[in-house]
């Protein structure tokens, strides 16, 4: 409660992992409480799971009670802003297999634990950590959905960061790994997660999945950054990955930051702050799930594995432009239409950042209707596009 009242006084905003599916094995907990199979099912092919943990079952009526009152008073009393909720695939579907056919028991529950949570705090973000392609995740209860306020969009993840563990000379026939999102994007309100998850048991750093020797993970990551604040979604980037830590995540120990006496780590953390202030500003990195928001100014460089991302606003344009190849690529062209000045927001190359672009040197013109430049391996620059004054 403390730590979250600290958090609120410097204006920072706390969600809990909220685990409504199954519970541990702690003998001193709810595994058998009363002597029988209180929360959990009798027979052992429903009651264990994956991971070993025991499933509650969700048809009973003093399960329900039970976590429905948890959730309520994680948010009640100790104020968290809102609950990200676990492995929801495996409450919608039984032992999270499709196959099996859907869990209505569970389902039904979600529903109406949701409705009430929301009923009862309003602000509060419920999102749902799920990998199946069950339809409405995110939609009202009223309109058939399951009443959740976010869904992760862990398609999204697996497809970037394999697109960005692959060597460049095979990102050409992988391009539309990272286009493929877009065309399901707007069936849910996804966030892009970069979580706990893809830093833990063998998987490495999101830095450290970057392809290639020590010197080119980091220009690359930070081009996968700023792909990632172009393109539509919420962003969920874990701690560590700020400062493109190289250590996989330990609960016993916090962070390496002694990493940041490090200029390639520090400069690492500065650009990712300036990202962050950049989204922070722009009004039009913000609205995600409007379909006019976005558009591709192109997807279809398949050969110099460059992409251009533009977010709409009557505040103005952003344009991100992205190459992940290891070519300098000269002489492209990106068309953005007539009557525009185009500002310099951030180019991932600036030496500032450990890149090899001068500070105030990155090279592009806008003429008639196109920015053209020349843009080097593994960079991207966010330019605010304005009209022109009459």
């Amino acid at each position: 409660m403390e730590l979250v009242d600290k958090c609120h006084k410097h204006g920072i905003g706390v969600i809990v992992d909220f685990v409504p599916v199954h519970f541990a094995v702690d003998h001193y907990a709810l595994t058998e409480y009363d002597g029988t199979h209180l929360y959990e099912f009798p027979d052992l092919e429903a009651g264990y799971n994956e991971w070993g943990s025991r499933n509650f079952i969700h048809s009973k009526g003093e399960v329900r009670t039970f976590i429905q009152s948890a959730a309520n008073y994680w948010l009640d009393m100790y104020h968290f802003d809102g609950l990200r909720m676990d492995a929801i695939r495996n409450m919608i579907y039984w032992q999270g297999n499709e196959h099996r056919g859907e869990n209505r028991s569970a389902i039904e529950f979600l529903k109406n634990m949701n409705t009430g949570l929301k009923a009862r705090h309003p602000s509060a973000i419920i999102s749902a950590e799920d990998s199946s392609s069950y339809p409405k995740v995110t939609a009202p209860v009223s309109d058939g959905g399951l009443g959740f306020d976010y869904k992760w969009c862990l398609g999204w993840m697996h497809d970037s960061l394999e697109y960005m563990q692959t060597s460049p000379m095979y990102r050409s026939s992988n391009y539309h790994k990272l286009t493929f999102a877009m065309l399901y994007f707007y069936n849910e309100r996804f966030i892009l997660s970069l979580s706990h998850d893809e830093v833990v048991h063998g998987k490495a750093t999101i830095t450290q999945k970057m392809h290639g020797d020590y010197e080119n993970k980091f220009p690359q990551a930070r081009a996968f950054y700023m792909f990632m604040m172009a393109h539509p979604g919420k962003k969920l980037n874990f701690m560590g990955n700020e400062i493109g830590q190289l250590r996989e995540w330990d609960e016993k120990r916090e962070q390496d930051w002694d990493m940041l006496k490090y200029p390639m780590h520090d400069s690492f953390s500065e650009y990712i702050k300036a990202l962050n202030k950049i989204y922070l500003k722009y009004n039009a990195l913000h609205y995600d799930y409007d379909p006019t928001n976005f558009m591709w100014e192109d997807c279809s460089s398949t050969d110099r594995c460059v992409y251009a991302i533009r977010r709409k606003s009557a505040d103005g344009d952003i344009l991100a432009v992205i190459n992940f190849s290891d070519w300098y690529q000269s002489e492209y062209s990106v068309t953005v239409g007539e009557g525009y000045k185009a500002e310099l927001l951030l180019d991932s190359d600036n030496q500032i950042y450990s890149g090899h672009t001068p500070d105030g040197k990155t090279d592009f013109t806008y003429n008639e209707n196109h920015i053209d430049m020349n843009i080097p391996p593994y960079s991207a620059r966010m330019f605010l596009l304005t009209k022109k004054k009459k």
